[in-house]
């Protein structure tokens, strides 16, 4: 159960078990980087005409136990054992592919570059590429299951291309990005090593194409918050080089905080509580509340007002907590989410995410999605007390795979004799041990909320962004606001992060009202920190 709330809290390592594609390990020798290919295109965005050079290609990244990394790393307290000759021979190494608009005509010392990626772990970076602010996007209308190919890849009004350079990277052993040579796996699948791996290929990415003095920032979706929790922070320490934005979308840097199984770690009741405002939006989108709300914004500041307060006070009670009080408080659950009062009371007033989706609408036999809980589709198993697919999944990612595989290939001209892999298949041997600046090793569950930390306070002119949706399940956005509120920073740096929710689900983009305002939101944010004005 731990390894599937592992994956499934983050998002798209649970998208489809049927679009899987075989990983396997290869020897170092093998493993290269191809030659890049070089496209151009134009883009049109806010009616002006934007002309781009498009480059997609690998860059090697190597092992952290054989590069110079190590011995940073054994200042921070890791042990790493003495590499064998043979090792020392074939040390793991890993080709990471991107692909990079440029702007034509933009000189790189005055424009502004993002680095984009999703996150799994072992996702593929397709959702961002194909969603966001790329100069094609898919089109996703609706909140339904969209119909079988031929699918519709239209130009993109929301690309980033009028403020910054854009480049979409695949993690090692997803996309076209492979892993080769001795305990590969080992080195790359956990949340140091893909870390480490960001931050060598970031680094690379900066010499090869003259941008270490342009405006940098990283986005990163899902896991990919706290991949950049902890990249940014590596690439301040050890490689010298200070970023001026981290943007977060659907965050989470403590899986403490996952509404997914909660019930597995007893004792901590967080997870209810940040999770209860998105209940409330769903609640009030399906129209299953008992009572009227007019607006959304109004409603939910009432919920979280209570989550944080009577609810937290009756949860942190446990037992104590009086027939009455209980009562109360289930009452209150049932206003705020529409779930039956004895149900609440049956699950000692902690429902998870994956009861709340089944229980929602269970009346019709209908399941809730996660990703976006606007999305519903027929339940499986009207029995289960969880739901066991997620409707959103199902109702895009055709439309996603489709799209790129074909995109890649006639429009980008690369990889024509490769297979992309959409997810990494040895994710579930995913590395959860990280060691956190202080050089304190934890396993088990990460938390990289003081490896942002750390960032801000010895880069105090750090910018943070966290976009949210309300409707997403997978990681809460007012469990995004309450990491944010927590870390371990001086109240003066807490002026350096901002925020913005929108009325969408986990990948905020798929509704086109809203990707424009996260591109107005994330464009305004670049211009106010990018130092050029």
């Amino acid at each position: 159960m731990f390894r599937k709330a592992l994956l499934s809290s983050l998002a798209f390592s649970m998208l489809s078990s049927t679009v899987l594609a075989a990983t396997p390990e290869q020897p170092a020798s093998t493993v290269s980087a191809n030659a890049d290919s070089v496209t151009h295109g134009t883009v049109v965005v806010d009616g002006t005409t934007i002309a781009y050079r498009a480059v997609a290609g690998t860059i090697l990244v190597h092992g952290t136990s054989y590069d110079d990394s190590s011995d940073i790393l054994s200042k921070r307290g890791v042990k790493l054992p003495e590499p064998k000759d043979d090792d020392a021979k074939n040390p793991p190494v890993a080709s990471m592919f991107y692909t990079a608009y440029f702007k034509d005509g933009a000189p790189s010392a005055r424009r502004p570059i993002t680095f984009l990626y999703n996150g799994g772990p072992g996702s593929a970076s397709v959702w961002v590429h194909m969603g966001t602010f790329g100069p094609r996007r898919v089109n996703t209308p609706g909140d339904t299951h969209l119909p079988a190919a031929p699918y519709q890849l239209i130009n993109n009004p929301q690309s980033l291309l009028d403020v910054s350079d854009v480049v979409f990277v695949d993690a090692p052993g997803t996309g076209f990005s492979r892993i080769g040579g001795k305990d590969a796996a080992k080195t790359f699948l956990g949340v140091d090593g893909d870390a480490e791996a960001f931050t060598h290929f970031i680094a690379q990415f900066l010499g090869k194409y003259d941008r270490f003095n342009s405006p940098k920032y990283l986005f990163g979706e899902s896991y990919g918050t706290m991949r950049s929790a902890v990249v940014i922070n590596n690439l301040e320490q050890e490689q010298n080089i200070d970023f001026n934005g981290v943007i977060l979308l659907s965050q989470i840097l403590n899986y403490d905080n996952s509404a997914d199984t909660p019930q597995f770690n007893p004792g901590i009741d967080n997870p209810y509580v940040l999770a209860l405002p998105t209940y409330a939006a769903t609640a009030w989108y399906h129209k299953a509340l008992p009572a009227t709300h007019p607006d959304l914004k109004t409603f939910l500041a009432e919920v979280e007002h209570f989550a944080l307060n009577d609810y937290t006070l009756a949860l942190a009670q446990g037992s104590d907590l009086s027939e009455q009080q209980r009562t109360a408080i289930a009452q209150k659950l049932h206003d705020y989410t529409g779930l039956p009062v004895d149900y609440i009371l049956k699950s000692n007033l902690r429902v998870n995410g994956g009861q709340f989706e089944q229980q929602l609408q269970a009346t019709t036999g209908t399941a809730t999605g996660r990703l976006d809980t606007r999305y519903s589709s027929p339940t499986i198993d009207p029995m289960s007390k969880e739901v066991e697919y997620d409707p959103q999944s199902s109702a895009i990612s055709s439309a996603y795979v489709t799209l790129f595989n074909d995109y890649v290939r006639t429009t980008l001209k690369y990889g024509s004799d490769e297979a992309y892999h959409l997810f990494n298949t040895a994710a579930g041997h995913w590395d959860n041990k990280h060691t956190q600046p202080s050089g304190y090793p934890s396993e088990g569950v990460p938390n990289v909320m003081a490896d942002l930390a750390m960032a801000m306070k010895t880069n105090p002119n750090l910018h943070v962004m966290l976009n949210a949706g309300y409707y997403d399940l997978a990681t809460p956005y007012f469990e995004g606001m309450y990491e944010m509120k927590h870390l371990p920073i001086p109240a003066a740096l807490q002026k350096n992060i901002e925020y913005a929710q929108y009325d969408s689900g986990h990948m905020v983009y798929v509704d086109p009202k809203s990707l424009q305002q996260l591109h107005d939101n994330v464009a305004t944010f670049i211009r106010k920190t990018d130092n050029l004005h």
